[in-house]
């Protein structure tokens, strides 16, 4: 496996929830508050990859070695879906998992109290994710969470990443809600309103972010998003520019 950090770059799992409204796609984004990695800027839920988020056992779908031929390595791949879905259920409270055969929403307010706790201990450290899935009867379904791109922040940065970027449609039955230690503000937004207020000096993102958005304006609906996406025709051409930016080829 990767180690987790090379050369100061540590690698990093991030994923944009999207959902169908009346006027067409909206994404999730949050804006992260002073004093952490990239402040102020509007991005998707995500994070560092964790020693810990190589937990096949949890992962109902596909093993490691699938997981891997996705990203184009040998082997460890599958921590990249693991840390993007736990990062996703710390950063917002939307959990992409099953419990039994039915995809898991809570099922009283008191089940999501205990979950809104699960959230704060994983954030502080106190519980991991495959435990917490495992003593609650959870398992992850890697295949909902859809592989979109590779960026390594550029050498010009104070911390770089080496992240995977995913996308997953918003389960039926939950609710965002952003970690109040983590992000400032949070928002569901159509990707070309998204694109506006940054050009209207409103948003601040980074390539990668913008870039995200840019790939999925032009798609009417979910459904076809995650189908370009599974067919891999959904981002731009990886030209010099792109490159210099910090966009990597798929695998």
């Amino acid at each position: 496996m990767q180690p987790l950090s090379t050369d100061s770059i540590r690698l990093a799992a991030t994923i944009a929830l999207v959902r169908d409204s009346a006027s067409g796609p909206e994404v999730f984004m949050l804006q992260r508050p002073a004093g952490v990695d990239f402040p102020d800027l509007h991005v998707f839920p995500g994070g560092k990859v964790d020693a810990a988020d190589f937990a096949p056992e949890i992962v109902a779908d596909f093993d490691d070695l699938v997981a891997s031929r996705k990203l184009g390595l040998s082997a460890g791949g599958l921590r990249y879906w693991v840390a993007a879905i736990r990062e996703c259920f710390e950063e917002c409270g939307v959990l992409l998992a099953d419990r039994g055969c039915e995809v898991f929403a809570p099922g009283s307010e008191t089940e999501a109290a205990r979950f809104t706790a699960y959230r704060h201990s994983l954030v502080a450290g106190e519980i991991d994710f495959a435990s917490l899935c495992g003593s609650e009867g959870l398992t992850i379904q890697a295949g909902r969470a859809y592989y979109f791109s590779h960026w390594v922040t550029p050498e010009v940065a104070p911390r770089r990443f080496d992240t995977r970027f995913f996308i997953a449609e918003m389960p039926a039955g939950q609710f965002t809600d952003g970690h109040a230690w983590e992000t400032a503000d949070e928002a569901w937004v159509a990707p070309g309103q998204a694109l506006e207020y940054v050009a209207a000096g409103r948003w601040q993102m980074i390539a990668p972010t913008l870039i995200t958005l840019k790939s999925i304006v032009e798609y009417p609906d979910v459904a076809s998003i995650l189908a370009a996406v599974a067919a891999e025709s959904h981002l731009p051409e990886l030209t010099a520019d792109l490159s210099h930016q910090g966009m990597h080829p798929l695998r």
